[in-house]
């Protein structure tokens, strides 16, 4: 007798086969809590521009110098999630999320013990940033799976979110630990204590199990010949137009909002005389949370392409906005900088709960993990290539305008493409 399941609600489970029977629990919540704490852990890379202002003026680094620790950290973080997303596709979460930890945890104090732009390109660049990769690869493929097709954009926007909030804490913490203990103590301690809670956590990660249906998913069409493709092979993904068009759009929308991100300290400082860096980067990091959440809901609602449309256009308009933010402007005042910030991380955190959901949509469940993980790649290359644009600008105009003006663009051709933008269409044999 082949294995059959059978819905007993939203608690459990039952799969059997032959005469036995087991209740599965329904671990779907406990799950995207855990990812969710992963995340606030591992979103310590968004606090990057207040570890960099605490670099002390006698280390005699350049804006650039403090780009490339957060550049390469972003480069191998996107890198990375195509092996780890395989990994965990066949292994399961828990073990990819807990290599993640330990990385993370190992690379920051490395780091802690160097004094140069090239010793932190390889403990928080190379290692953190691959350790990120591991635990965030971990985190919202097992969660998404615990749940109907209907509340993937809710669920995945809640897991992220983590990631997104994560400098509401860390933002302040770091600018407290570098100015009480100094620069090395403040990054070793992070280290240490992102080690354990990564850890920890990644110990309440679980994958359903096979044959899992979540309570609410309608019964599966029968399967004909030419019936569209549910789950895409990644090769098979990397051979459709969609997949090309989704990689664009994601290195435009993250590239501009990792540019601001990684100098919103320098920012508040250069262009409107504020000394309120790790406020801001606080204040963003709320936006970034919720709008990750709100995105997600909202795509499941309205669609993802419209949810695309309207975070890109206001993202472009947001940033050209920045441009005109001058000392002694109404721009430049506290509040209005704030909103500035918030609505920019906001606009930036929906590429993150929109990109896992449409991959999912297009490409299916079952690949998903190293399917997503090739989608993000541009994640890393935007964020790569435009946080050493606005370093570079900087150093040699004395003005972030030229990166602003240039990833507003980017930014616009990103929206165009959503108006093409349709499901693969690959047929089964």
């Amino acid at each position: 007798m082949g294995t059959h399941a059978t819905d007993v609600g939203e608690s459990g489970f039952t799969l059997s086969e032959s005469d036995s029977t087991a209740v599965v629990e329904n671990l779907g919540w406990r799950v995207t809590l855990a990812g969710l704490g992963i995340n606030l852990a591992l979103g310590i890379l968004y606090t990057w521009s207040v570890i960099s202002r605490g670099v002390p003026e006698e280390w005699g680094w350049s804006q650039s110098d403090k780009s490339w620790p957060y550049a390469v950290a972003c480069l191998v973080f996107c890198l990375v999630m195509v092996p780890a997303g395989r990994i965990q596709d066949r292994v399961g979460p828990r073990i990819v999320a807990t290599v993640g930890g330990v990385l993370v945890g190992v690379g920051m104090i490395l780091a802690s013990f160097t004094t140069t732009p090239l010793g932190y390109v390889l403990g928080f660049g190379l290692l953190a940033g691959a350790g990120i990769g591991f635990g965030y690869a971990s985190a919202t493929p097992p969660a998404v799976k615990w749940f109907p097709a209907k509340k993937t954009g809710m669920i995945a926007g809640i897991v992220v979110s983590g990631f997104g909030l994560a400098s509401v804490y860390a933002a302040p913490l770091s600018q407290w630990l570098i100015g009480r203990f100094g620069l090395p103590t403040a990054v070793m301690s992070l280290g240490i204590a992102f080690l354990i809670v990564v850890v920890g956590l990644a110990q309440l990660l679980a994958a359903p199990p096979k044959g899992w249906v979540p309570t609410g998913t309608p019964p599966p069409a029968a399967t004909v010949s030419g019936q569209a493709k549910v789950d895409y092979l990644p090769r098979e993904m990397l051979g459709t137009w969609q997949f090309y068009s989704l990689w664009f759009m994601y290195a435009c929308g993250a590239g501009a909002g990792l540019m601001i991100i990684s100098k919103l300290a320098q920012i508040a400082s250069v262009q409107a005389g504020l000394s309120l860096g790790f406020v801001l980067v606080a204040v963003l990091a709320v936006g970034n949370g919720a709008g990750r959440i709100v995105a997600g809901m909202a795509s499941d609602k309205i669609g993802r392409k419209a949810s695309f449309l309207i975070a890109f256009v206001l993202q472009a308009m947001l940033i050209v906005a920045l441009s005109q933010t001058t000392e002694g402007s109404f721009l430049a005042s506290t509040f209005p900088l704030a909103v500035l910030s918030a609505l920019i991380g906001a606009n930036y955190g929906a590429n993150l709960a929109l990109f896992p959901s449409v991959t999912k949509d297009y490409y299916g469940l079952k690949n998903f993990g190293v399917n997503y993980g090739l989608v993000f790649t541009a994640w890393g290359v935007g964020g790569f290539m435009l946080a050493l644009l606005a370093g570079r600008v900087f150093d040699q105009s004395g003005s972030f305008n030229s990166a602003y003006y240039f990833s507003a663009v980017l930014l616009i051709a990103a929206a165009a493409m959503t108006l093409i933008l349709k499901p693969p269409r690959h047929r089964e044999a």
